[in-house]
Parts: C-alpha cells; structure tokens; sequence
C-alpha cells in the first residue's frame, strides 16, 4: 500500500516511479533508490525509529562509487533479506517524496 501511494504521488509531480524488486506486502523492508533526470542520487531505506514512527535514512554506496558497488550492495540485501522492496524514483527531490510518503 506504501509502495503504490508512493508511485501514484510521484506520477502525479511528472517523475517516474518503479518497483525494481517487489517484497512481502506486509513485513518488508523498503530501500528507494533516488535518481534525478536519470542520475544517481542516493539509496535509502525506511526504518522504524524510537518514537514508534519511521524514518528515512541512507544506506549502501555513495552515488559516486558506481552502478557495480550499488548491485553488489542490492543483491548482498536481497540474498539476507527476500521480504525486501526496492523503489526506484526518477523525479527532483526524490527522498523529500518518499519521506513525506512512507513515514
């Protein structure tokens, strides 16, 4: 459900919104891989946080250590973790998105 009112909204602005690796609907993890114009911005992943809510925090390979150090990291996640969502989002602010979205 999170997943999908987060591609509906960034439709919505004109971006582009995917689900590169669909989870378990109701207990997985959610990674979104943030892009602007097609350029790598960052990979983050929600997580709950103490105040019973969620957060939105980095994970995985800076953006400049490449596509490979990035597949490596997803497919490391993915082996010990097969509930996992990964979301792609193409749009600016991609992580503002998702924050206001998933937490």
């Amino acid at each position: 459900m999170l997943v999908g009112a987060l591609r509906r909204r960034v439709t919505a602005e004109g971006g582009f919104a995917t689900v590169l690796v669909k989870g378990d609907e109701i207990s997985g993890m959610i990674l979104v891989q943030t892009l602007e114009k097609g350029q790598e911005c960052g990979l983050f992943e929600r997580v709950p946080d103490f105040t019973g809510g969620y957060r939105l925090l980095p994970c995985g390979p800076r953006p400049d250590e490449g596509r490979e150090a990035l597949a490596d990291y997803v497919a490391r996640r993915r082996r010990s973790d097969p509930d996992l969502w990964i979301v792609e989002l193409d749009v600016p602010q991609a992580e503002r998105f998702a924050a206001e979205t998933i937490c």
